[in-house]
């Protein structure tokens, strides 16, 4: 079985015809009675089940709760002008179809693994924003020997907010004081487009979610990225972060804030490449 684009499909898992998104390549996914879109642009090879491997890790870049690739549109550019570089747009999300009951962080990361794999690409370093950081952690327990690196950007749920209250508070606040109209448009049409029904059957999920504790699990080197001024992800707690898995690392992007990936793209992506740099064994 084939799609209309020649790309080959199997049953319950299936990569359907590329398409076009704002100069980005895309196409659907349905892997595990779910279905998402992966997103890739020109120099990047298209999802090809069965490819060869590749010599290099591609970057997987994974948006948080209410929001799509848009709002790490940037951060992709940069990254994609020297290494294969995918977003993705999860169940639920970004116009995507709704899944008929609540997803836990451990559905989403076992959708984004098993999604990759029907798409071929089988090594990656993982890239998750705010709650992002929870699915890539959880895809990153589910594929072990794929993941070669994992980033942390702005993670989620900072000790300092257990409750909704002072989550969005904090939310609030970085949206008011240190984000850009642009990054705000981005983020406030996303969860227009979202809906407010999955937005806040998925919130109780981020909020439960035991980040530390997930985190502990994880076996490859892991970066901890935030803004100088991010107070939804605070210092203490990425610095704790970093210290929970032997290979952790933390760097703080200055005078940004928790979407520091929209605000300054090329320091973000210097920052992950220097990493990815320094934690791939030479051979």
């Amino acid at each position: 079985m084939a799609t209309s684009s020649g790309v080959p499909a199997t049953r319950g898992k299936q990569v359907k015809t590329p398409g076009k998104t704002r100069g980005l390549h895309s196409a659907d996914v349905e892997v595990l009675g779910l279905t998402g879109r992966v997103l890739w642009t020109e120099g990047t090879p298209a999802p090809q089940p069965g490819a060869e491997p590749r010599n290099e890790p591609a970057y997987i870049l994974i948006h948080g709760i209410g929001v799509s690739h848009r709002y790490l549109a940037r951060l992709h550019a940069v990254l994609a002008a020297s290494a294969p570089t995918y977003s993705l747009d999860l169940p639920g999300f970004a116009g995507t179809q709704k899944p008929g009951h609540q997803l836990s962080a451990e559905e989403y990361g076992a959708f984004i693994a098993a999604a990759l794999k029907s798409c071929g690409i089988d090594s990656y370093v993982l890239v998750g924003h705010s709650m992002g950081v929870q699915f890539a952690i959880e895809a990153a327990l589910h594929a072990p020997e794929q993941v070669k690196q994992l980033v942390l950007m702005g993670p989620v749920v900072d000790s300092r907010h257990k409750n909704v209250h002072r989550q969005s508070l904090a939310l609030f606040l970085d949206g008011l004081l240190r984000e850009s109209p642009s990054s705000n448009w981005i983020v406030i049409s996303d969860y227009f487009r979202c809906g407010p029904r999955w937005y806040l059957t998925e919130l109780p999920v981020m909020m439960s979610y035991r980040t530390e504790e997930r985190l502990a699990g994880v076996g490859v080197p892991v970066l901890v990225l935030r803004g100088s001024r991010d107070q939804v992800a605070g210092a203490d707690w990425s610095l704790r972060l970093s210290r929970s898995v032997a290979q952790g690392r933390l760097v703080e992007i200055p005078g940004v804030g928790h979407v520091a990936q929209h605000m300054r793209p090329k320091a973000v992506a210097d920052a992950i490449r220097s990493f990815v740099t320094a934690t791939t064994p030479h051979r």
